[in-house]
């Protein structure tokens, strides 16, 4: 028997045996390493749902792991037991027109651990055992000097590197991050390896502002008041409103802002300021190839997250984890692990 973070529905919460699983024909049995505890896992157990995903029936959730290989199935070579390796939550259809199309993040058969998006659910990441596909793992050699924990950081690192990517070229310009949790570092960190010249940050939270410096930020601040007119790019990884503002504040004409962050569906649209301003306004969903990018950056530490990891804590004590990323004044990133 294995133990499971599982969520019944906001602020309900309990840990549960489940049976061992055996992998079949392509899949491959892991032990988990760690496992971040993201934004959306705190929606489902603040209130229930992640924006238009509610929970309706009991869910494991969790989307960020690494883990230890355990058993494979039968085809399976590309990883062998006792293999350190990134998992990708995102299983692709492959067939439809966005995976055909090289943008597998926006497939129309998405099958997303730890989402509530499909019913039944299909359980998250937060298990000490779990079986997966093959083709869902980043394999790191065992003598790679890089912590489970670390290797755990590679999904909201991809996550950061696409919103890169979708912002275009960023070489020697003057980008802007609103929010500065896990996502908003990332892509702190994204930036800089894509040749930003200059990196801003804006958070409310003293300690926020601080990891941001800590991972790469030239200057953070509570607000963007004193960059207004300043920015080529904008990433708004808080899904605040005053965020967003924020960052149509401190773009010059012509620039570009990233969303990230998830916003509330009745918030206005500026459509006229983008209009009159000639804005490009882009969305940035999950990642797609960016996944392998990130556990190569984390290998060579050309990314280095560890700042980030705030604690570890056992999977038996799920509740007092949760808690604990729910207070910013006191975590970043919080892991589960075994136990």
């Amino acid at each position: 028997m294995s133990l499971a973070c599982t969520l019944h529905g906001p602020l309900q919460l309990s840990v549960e045996e489940l049976p061992p699983v055996e992998p079949a024909a392509g899949q491959v049995r892991l032990r988990l390493g760690a496992g971040g505890i993201c934004g959306s896992d705190l929606h489902y157990y603040q209130h229930g749902r992640a924006g238009a995903f509610a929970i309706r029936a009991p869910f494991v959730p969790g989307h960020e792991a690494s883990g230890v290989v355990e058993a494979v199935g039968a085809g399976v070579t590309r990883v062998r037991a006792g293999q350190k390796v990134a998992v990708n939550p995102a299983h692709p259809c492959g067939a439809c027109p966005a995976c055909r199309a090289g943008r597998s993040n926006l497939c129309e058969q998405m099958v997303f651990l730890g989402s509530a998006a499909i019913f039944p659910h299909l359980p998250g990441l937060f298990r000490e055992q779990f079986v997966v596909a093959d083709t869902q793992l980043t394999p790191v050699d065992e003598d790679e000097d890089v912590s489970l924990g670390e290797i755990a950081c590679a999904e909201p690192l991809s996550v950061g590197l696409h919103a890169v990517r979708r912002a275009g070229s960023l070489l020697g310009a003057t980008v802007l991050v609103t929010g500065a949790g896990t996502i908003g570092c990332m892509a702190v960190i994204a930036a800089r390896l894509a040749g930003a010249g200059r990196v801003l940050c804006s958070d409310p939270s003293d300690r926020a502002r601080v990891m941001a410096l800590t991972v790469g930020a030239d200057d953070a601040q509570p607000d963007t008041r004193a960059w207004q007119g300043q920015v080529d790019v904008a990433i708004e990884a808080a899904g605040h409103p005053a965020a967003l503002a924020g960052c149509l504040a401190a773009v010059r004409r012509g620039a570009r802002i990233v969303q990230v962050g998830t916003l509330p569906p009745e918030l206005p649209f500026p459509a006229n300021d983008i209009m009159t301003r000639e804005l490009n306004y882009v969305g940035a969903f999950r990642a797609d190839i960016e996944f392998d990018w990130a556990v190569q950056a984390i290998r060579s530490r050309r990314a280095d997250v560890r700042p980030l990891i705030s604690a570890q804590i056992p999977i038996s004590e799920s509740k007092a984890a949760f808690d604990l990323a729910l207070d910013r004044s006191r975590s970043t990133k919080v892991q589960l692990i075994p136990g």
